[in-house]
């Protein structure tokens, strides 16, 4: 199955057009014709089945066919990520933690932070391709870049955890400290990680320091091992 992404159609509507580019891209590169099925997603964690009933390749429209709401995750993933100093790391966190299943991203600005300055049209097309590829209905919650004490003062409620490499402190494991059904926050730090002093102020603030393994992650991968630990423990 093909899964493409329309953010204005919803269960009360009988058909919709894509705007000029994805009907481009659905007539003259995929070929189809009046009469083919698509799939439709509006990031809301609605499936849509449809059929093109005018296969125009600047306003190409369909009409709905089916619409099933998708079964949400039973817990609801918060990654508060500093931004990569090669931004191609950071697009390739958004994309693989869109596949495994994330809800919220937000690009935190740290001390060490190295890039202060982020896209997020960009950041949005990264994740919207990856939930077409992933078929998943639900689309993340990408955030404006935050610093990190305002997103500190911002979030109160849920598990909340700063993973980080200072030593001198006793971390739990991720997997071992996660409840089940819970909302998660992960707070993953910039190259040369968090400052003493920001880690001081999470843990005044009633964050848990935890430890991702033995090995020292970059801050990508850091943010996909977390997002996947979080994904696995809730399997049924």
């Amino acid at each position: 199955m093909q899964l493409f992404f329309h953010p204005e159609i919803s269960e009360d509507c009988q058909q919709v057009t894509f705007p000029r580019d994805e009907s481009k891209h659905i007539v003259k590169v995929l070929r189809k014709i009046e009469g083919d099925i698509l799939h439709l997603t509006n990031g809301k964690g609605f499936l849509f089945e449809t059929e093109i009933i005018s296969a125009n390749h600047n306003n190409c429209s369909v009409k709905i066919r089916s619409a099933k709401k998708q079964k949400p995750a039973p817990y609801r993933l918060h990654l508060a990520v500093a931004p990569t100093k090669m931004n191609d790391r950071y697009e390739w966190f958004l994309e693989k933690a869109t596949e495994i299943g994330v809800h919220e991203i937000t690009p935190i600005i740290c001390d060490h932070s190295e890039r202060k300055v982020v896209k997020l049209n960009r950041y949005e097309r990264v994740v919207q391709s990856a939930v077409k590829q992933s078929l998943n209905t639900y689309f993340p919650i990408l955030n404006e870049a935050v610093t990190f004490s305002d997103f500190l003062q911002e979030q109160k409620l849920g598990q909340r955890f700063i993973a980080h490499c200072e030593d001198g402190e006793q971390k739990q494991s991720l997997k071992g400290s996660l409840q089940n059904n819970s909302e998660v926050i992960i707070l993953i730090g910039p190259e040369g990680d968090f400052s003493s002093e920001e880690i001081r102020n999470a843990l005044k603030h009633d964050w848990k320091s935890v430890s991702l393994g033995e090995s020292r992650l970059r801050t990508e991968t850091a943010a996909i091992v977390a997002c996947h630990t979080v994904a696995l423990a809730h399997e049924e």
